[in-house]
């Protein structure tokens, strides 16, 4: 088959390249002029995509906010990978979201929507608790702007938005307060083909914050731990509550939530490819994926065949990231070497990175450079393997976190204490 990928800032290529791999023709765009030499010697680039579609099979859109064109390429005939108007406000407007998963029966947290920095401080000041700052709409995606309360008055949510609204009102124009819940934050996602999710679902443990033991700025995900399992209790509470509702949606859908002895609140919906969620995906799956890809943007049923026990995903990155500085990138890491002590690449899945004449060199401007991926029947046996392949890499100024996975062997009790894992 012939896949086209359509992408905003350069995040897909990886899928890209295990498709092409394995004998299909493979096309990739990238909207975002800063990241269009990412995947330069990887897989094969276009300057329009529009002038592809023709060409291809099945077109794969990498994030969300394509909806209205997936939903027209599907009028049009087209087996495409993708959102759609619905799964796009789903991400985008927390509020919308929120409703939609209280109206499929979740137990959802409260959570108010502001416009207005002063009408938010005023709120907390007359209703004094623990909450969570989460930015809406397109500011959501600087990660390092949500902030977790850690007062149980409130005190310090109201002094972090007294200091948003003097130096980054601008940035976020709506946001949303929500009470905090105390529990063990997991995820849980599935594939949907447009007519239902394809099991067995994929449950994952993100490492948000930059530094060990969850301290630092948060990156959006500095690694992962996941399995993948069948329709557990966890599935049932979440994603099986809400097949109905999503119907016409093909992708990756996944919502994070606190899990408690009592229920699970759902947190926020991610109706696209997650990263590095893909990439330990590509760890973890043992079907073909152009056969899959295929098989979800034609609608059609798939046995996914699923490694057994755990995964895990390192992000290495060098400086600027988590913050976006070009001239920070050109400084210290534009078009550094990625080094491999050892000429194996096995589990090291490339990100802003291109190759020149065999050689991996750093590109685009975010210095968010690789994912290491490790596999294995144990918790242990995965971190040894994943970090065993990081120390085979060296980029100067490559940093990562070394405690991914360490948090399993206190939630993964809870949870199955809790009975939400099943047997």
């Amino acid at each position: 088959m012939n896949f086209l990928f359509v992408s905003r800032y350069a995040l897909i290529h990886d899928l890209a390249w295990q498709i092409q791999r394995e004998g299909h023709g493979v096309r990739y765009w990238i909207q975002s002029k800063a990241d269009r030499d990412v995947a330069d010697g990887i897989v094969p680039k276009v300057e329009r995509w529009e002038d592809h579609k023709d060409w291809a099979d099945v077109i794969i859109f990498d994030d969300s906010d394509f909806g209205e064109v997936c939903e027209r390429l599907r009028r049009e005939g087209k087996a495409v990978v993708g959102g759609t108007r619905y799964t796009d406000r789903l991400e985008s407007d927390r509020d919308f979201a929120a409703a939609e998963m209280a109206a499929c029966g979740l137990t959802t947290l409260p959570s108010w929507e502001f416009t207005s920095f002063d009408a938010a401080i005023d709120f907390i000041r007359a209703h004094p608790e623990r909450y969570v700052v989460k930015p809406s709409g397109r500011a959501q995606n600087d990660k390092v702007l949500s902030y977790v309360g850690q007062e149980e008055d409130g005190r310090d949510v109201v002094t972090v938005l007294e200091h948003y609204k003097k130096g980054w009102g601008a940035r976020i124009r709506s946001f949303q307060l929500q009470k905090f819940a105390a529990g063990v934050e997991v995820a849980v996602g599935a594939f949907a083909n447009g007519r239902g999710f394809v099991l067995p679902c994929f449950i994952n443990f993100e490492h948000k914050r930059m530094f060990n033991g969850n301290i630092g700025p948060s990156t959006g995900e500095m690694g992962t731990l996941a399995f993948w399992a069948g329709a557990t209790p966890l599935f049932e509470e979440t994603l099986a509550k809400m097949q109905d509702r999503i119907a016409g949606y093909v992708g990756y859908f996944d919502i994070n939530c606190i899990a408690t002895p009592h229920r699970v609140y759902p947190l926020e919906i991610t109706p696209r490819f997650g990263y590095p969620t893909i990439n330990l995906q590509l760890e973890g799956v043992s079907s073909k994926w152009g056969e899959f890809m295929g098989a979800l943007a034609r609608g059609e049923s798939f046995s996914l065949r699923t490694k057994r026990g755990f995964q895990i995903a390192v992000v290495v990155a060098v400086p600027p990231f988590p913050f976006v500085d070009a001239e920070a990138f050109q400084k210290y890491s534009a078009d550094a070497a990625v080094i491999f002590k050892k000429p194996n690449v096995e589990g090291v899945h490339p990100c802003d990175v291109k190759i020149v004449d065999g050689t991996w060199l750093l590109a685009g401007n975010s210095g968010y450079a690789l994912v290491v991926t490790g596999s294995a029947s144990t918790v242990e046996e995965a971190r040894r393997e994943a970090y065993g392949r990081v120390k085979n890499v060296l980029i100067p100024n490559m940093f990562y976190r070394t405690d991914i996975g360490e948090r399993w062997f206190r939630e993964g009790d809870l949870l199955q204490t809790w009975g939400l894992l099943g047997t």
